[in-house]
């Protein structure tokens, strides 16, 4: 914003039809004002238009204001103005805009919006976004006076995760928008179980896995290990016994959905996984992912060896791969979303530019930019600004094409 020597805030506000902000932009330009900047919002059948202009030089101050007053008056609409000090003129200026996500009744606008005050964040934009059952708010917050941002994002989280409530916070930059590739944990997130858990069934040791399993997730095992371990324990497991679990996978609530929709978008959607690559291909199949990483078990004669063949695929290495799938895909990191449950996911979504915690637990949600609740997968298409009639539009392509939502 230029340096500004007499500005002005008008406000308009009344029952919102064509033709308000054209009526109001002719009288401005008959005066040869110009607007610095301009808002809008209209609720049902109610409008409210703020634009910022600069009174200085030739025009008439006096002459501008009340003829905009005058077709207000016409318009039957109320008009208010206010000169602008300099502190707010530096205040509109020194602007660092975050995005809030959050999908919550009133309670929890009231608890977030109260937090956003004690904290300092100005609130500068609210927006409904609503589809069929998914209702959520985004605010437009000014964080330039918060003392502390990660402490703000901490409070939000906390707040959100003791609601229940759906919650994200991403910077407000072209990037947010501007995702391109996408990378799913694959157990307790694009599927709707643990794998593992179900292979020891079948090789009758679950709760010996299913202990160490735990650990894991708490991060009181160091992940390597405890996968060795586990593997182990499943030792002479046939093939036709995972060809079974296999052949049964249960996809999370929306995943087919989600996906179908962020390849149908451009996205490139995949999946790296601290399980098996066994399943990772044959999920990549279904859904028509782009790639898959996942640990090779040692198959020999027709049954496991109880051996995971080559490095396996840890916290680090998942990172790792954001980073080269990323780079070999031409894709900034700040342009890649991440997707996990556990703590070996951790580094992954701190290492994505938006990283989304997914029914995870609170250590987890912490380090990620936003927290969803379990059979929530489809609110990511709102995460990133993904628009209703953006959705709506790829729902009618699939019905009318249905074949065309798959790998390419």
């Amino acid at each position: 914003m230029t340096d500004l020597r007499n500005p002005v805030v008008v406000t308009v506000s009344g029952r919102d039809r064509p033709g308000i902000t054209a009526a109001f932009a002719r009288v401005l330009v008959r005066h040869g004002v110009e607007v610095v900047d301009i808002d809008q919002a209209a609720l049902q059948d109610l409008l409210a238009l703020t634009f910022l202009i600069d009174l200085d030089g030739d025009a008439d101050t006096d002459r501008v204001l009340k003829d905009l007053l005058f077709e207000a008056h016409r318009l039957g609409m109320s008009l208010q103005f206010q000169p602008l000090s300099e502190r707010e003129v530096r205040r509109r200026r020194d602007r660092n805009l975050f995005v809030i996500t959050f999908f919550g009744g009133t309670r929890a606008l009231a608890e977030i919006s109260g937090i956003l005050g004690a904290e300092r964040a100005n609130i500068v934009k609210i927006v409904t976004l609503g589809r069929h059952a998914e209702r959520g708010t985004e605010l437009t917050v000014n964080v330039h006076e918060v003392e502390s941002v990660s402490e703000l994002k901490h409070r939000l989280v906390a707040v959100s995760h003791d609601l229940g409530v759906d919650l994200a916070m991403q910077k407000l930059e072209a990037y947010r928008k501007g995702k391109r590739l996408v990378f799913f944990d694959m157990d307790q997130t694009l599927l709707d179980m643990e794998v593992i858990d179900e292979m020891a069934r079948a090789a009758g040791c679950y709760e010996a896995v299913a202990r160490v399993t735990e650990k894991a997730m708490r991060g009181d095992l160091d992940f390597e290990d405890s996968l060795r371990q586990r593997v182990a324990f499943l030792k002479g497991l046939g093939l036709e016994q995972l060809e079974r679990i296999r052949d049964t996978l249960r996809l999370s609530e929306g995943a087919r959905a989600l996906v179908a929709t962020l390849r149908r978008l451009g996205y490139r959607v995949g999946v790296v996984s601290g399980g098996f690559q066994f399943f990772a291909d044959h999920l990549a199949e279904t859904l028509g992912l782009d790639f898959a990483y996942a640990n090779r078990l040692e198959i020999r004669d027709g049954v496991l060896t109880g051996r995971v063949v080559g490095d396996v695929i840890d916290g680090a290495a998942k990172a790792r791969l954001v980073h080269d799938v990323a780079a070999r895909s031409g894709v900034m990191l700040d342009q890649t979303v991440a997707i996990g449950d556990g703590s070996n996911d951790r580094l992954m979504l701190g290492q994505a530019g938006l990283g989304i915690a997914y029914n995870a637990r609170r250590s987890l949600v912490r380090a990620a930019n936003a927290s969803l609740g379990r059979a929530r997968l489809i609110r990511i298409l709102y995460l990133l600004g993904i628009t209703e009639d953006d959705i709506a539009t790829v729902e009618d392509e699939g019905r009318a094409n249905p074949g065309t939502g798959g790998k390419t």
